[in-house]
């Protein structure tokens, strides 16, 4: 078992020992025996940010035969449709940039066991494949953007077709209503990590959560990961490192949020273990009416170590429409990362323009805060976001929890590069109980002074759901990029013109 292990099953000891006395409240799902779905009603439901709703769950059973026999499985066959259109493209001259289209079309199928004295059992198939006449050829699969979830790059690079069979989910779970323990392959949602289902297969984690309640409308969580598992990858990989020993940077943690100044090599020359533990603890209360108070911490030793304080409160008027106002504040501390990385920033190139303390140092934070108006019956909102990230290091965030999510990210951005500020304005309607539109707009200043970041640009995202049954969902995207390519870099001349158009079209099936 890898250094700091024990630590985690301590606190998923401690945790377990509280929960037994613990207040009982909070939102953690009890265990309890399911409520027959009526005829019109699916078995779950996909909520906007895709992420899956149960409405039926398989029933407390009084045997181990029952508990394999009176499971449920849980369908779904989906497809996406992936086109990227580049304003400006280089490919011919060496760069990266090349007009690029994929298509996955595959599902997934879930089996959940009975609960046998709070015990149960998750397993979950997910798969996808290219169709050969909407994908990127074996040789031109480098400049896939955002389809390049459907299928392998390291599979078709070292020779593998274009499709992903994987175990999506595999955990055994104790539920007694107040603790809540998973151990195995799992979904993570918080402020660091999140399952990120937006394309055809979720990003997983190996290793041990546990959730208690600990007063009323108040719960505690705390989890260790061994490993990670990608959107784009059939094998898990370590939760950082990016390149393996080979130097393949397919094959081991290539999350466009990830730091590929942390690499394989990088850590070996430094005499660092290039295997790392991701320890992650959260609490969240809504004791106080109206608020919602999150604090979150995240540790990967030796690397890098998270504090996030959240909070979100309701202001209801008379007339139906609810304020909320929001802030984030986001602090990242070096645990030894920046020594590794050296003088590079996210991109693992030259850290050109940033304070000289980035060459031996992760240090930095970031402040974010919004304000919504929704609606009367939830029909839709508006938002205004803002986000401004410290002129110190790049924050580290390759688990798909975005830092400036919820707050100013817009799809396929990557905001938070050191001394980036973002402004946002964003409409949602439901024009009917089948059809939701999403409108968009962000404003992205990076550091014109910092050669190794992107342009600034503005942001257009259209989005609409609708609903054919409620079974059956057509999702839509429109994105529009304008990059500013006439900013002096530090050195001199312009920055990259990464002005781009993209188009999205979903399907899902739920049975």
């Amino acid at each position: 078992m890898k250094r700091n292990t024990t630590i985690i099953i301590g606190m998923a000891t401690a945790v377990l020992l509280m929960g037994t006395s613990a207040i009982a409240g909070g939102d953690i799902i009890p265990v309890e025996p399911a409520v027959k779905a009526k005829a019109d009603k699916p078995k779950r439901q996909t909520k906007g940010n895709m992420t899956v709703k149960y409405n039926v769950l398989p029933e407390n059973v009084e045997s181990l035969g029952d508990m394999f026999s009176e499971g449920i499985f849980y369908g779904r066959i989906r497809s996406n449709v992936f086109y990227w259109d580049w304003g400006d493209e280089d490919y011919e001259t060496g760069g990266k940039r090349k007009d690029n289209k994929n298509m996955g079309l595959g599902g997934s199928l879930i089996y959940k066991s009975g609960v046998l004295n709070g015990i149960s059992m998750t397993l979950g198939y997910y798969g996808t494949f290219t169709p050969a006449f909407f994908r990127m050829d074996a040789d031109e699969v480098q400049y896939s953007k955002a389809g390049k979830d459907t299928f392998s790059r390291y599979k078709v690079k070292t020779g593998g077709g274009y499709e992903i069979h994987t175990l999506g989910q595999g955990y055994l779970e104790y539920n007694n209503g107040t603790v809540d323990v998973k151990a195995g392959r799992q979904f993570s949602e918080s402020v660091f990590t999140a399952s990120n289902d937006t394309k055809m297969i979720p990003n997983t984690f190996d290793g041990i959560s546990a959730s208690v309640k600990i007063a009323l409308k108040t719960k505690a969580r705390v989890a260790w990961f061994g490993k990670q598992k990608l959107r784009d990858h059939e094998n898990a990989h370590d939760v950082v490192t990016f390149k393996d020993a080979a130097g393949e940077s397919w094959n081991n943690n290539d999350d466009s949020g990830g730091h590929k100044g942390l690499s394989y090599a990088n850590f070996v020359a430094a005499g660092e273990d290039p295997n790392h533990d991701l320890f992650l603890a959260d609490l969240q209360t809504k004791y106080i009416k109206n608020l919602n108070f999150r604090l979150s911490a995240l540790s990967v030793p030796g690397v890098v170590k998270d504090i996030v304080a959240e909070a979100h409160y309701r202001i209801p008027f008379e007339n139906g429409w609810t304020l909320r106002p929001g802030t984030r504040y986001f602090y990242q501390m070096d645990d030894g990362g920046g020594a590794v990385a050296g003088y590079t920033n996210l991109t693992g190139k030259a850290a050109t323009g940033y304070v000289a303390g980035v060459a031996n140092s992760l240090d930095s934070s970031l402040f974010a805060a919004r304000v919504d108006l929704q609606m009367p019956k939830k029909k839709g909102f508006f938002r205004l976001g803002y986000s401004k990230v410290a002129d110190k290091a790049d924050i580290v965030a390759p688990w798909r929890g975005f830092p400036t999510g919820g707050f100013t990210r817009a799809m396929a951005q990557y905001n938070w590069y050191a001394n980036t500020e973002t402004f946002m304005a964003r409409a949602v309607y439901k024009f009917t109980p089948d059809f939701k539109l999403s409108l968009r707009y962000a404003v992205q200043d990076f550091d014109d002074a910092k050669d190794n970041v992107q342009a600034d640009s503005t942001i257009w995202h259209l989005d609409t759901w609708y609903n054919f049954t409620d079974r059956l969902q057509m999702k839509t995207r429109i994105g529009i990029v304008q990059a500013d390519n006439d900013i002096a870099k530090s050195l001199g001349g312009t920055k990259a013109d990464v002005s781009y158009n993209e188009y999205r079209l979903e399907f899902n099936y739920l049975f």
